[in-house]
């Protein structure tokens, strides 16, 4: 499992849902409050966001929804894939849907892992967890 080394404190989110941003920075706050979050609702608005970081600004992990307004997650890491200065960065993909074809596809266009989104509080413990893993971080 590549583990992003930066010393960097961000994660970014591709996410449009407000009640899973809710349930994202709730499940944050509890496991390890001192990450800063930040919630990007499009896919553009993401890769304009990343466009301005540079090295040490760049996050420790990118988790993108599948479905997002304007470019999906897969559009997004075909985007990032381009680019060299976003391959050290972890992308996690997670959706609704558990499509290997959706999967397989993200896989391949360098996401380190396709997450189904957790309907439950054990699971969205379980899966924050796991997300701090790709940062160094083992609560």
């Amino acid at each position: 499992m590549p583990i992003n080394q930066a010393n960097n404190r961000t994660i970014i989110f591709g996410e449009d849902d407000i009640d899973d941003i809710d349930f994202l920075k709730e499940t944050f706050s509890v496991l390890d409050n001192s990450f800063n979050l930040l919630f990007i609702d499009k896919g553009r608005k993401l890769l304009a966001k990343l466009e301005t970081l540079t090295g040490d600004e760049l996050p420790c992990l990118l988790v993108l929804d599948y479905n997002m307004p304007e470019l999906n997650g897969a559009e997004i890491l075909a985007q990032l894939k381009q680019d060299n200065r976003y391959n050290s960065i972890p992308k996690i993909i997670w959706s609704t849907s558990g499509s290997d074809t959706y999967k397989n596809k993200c896989l391949e266009l360098g996401a380190v892992d396709y997450v189904i989104k957790p309907d439950n509080v054990k699971d969205y413990l379980e899966t924050v967890r796991y997300m701090l893993t790709f940062c160094g971080r083992t609560t």
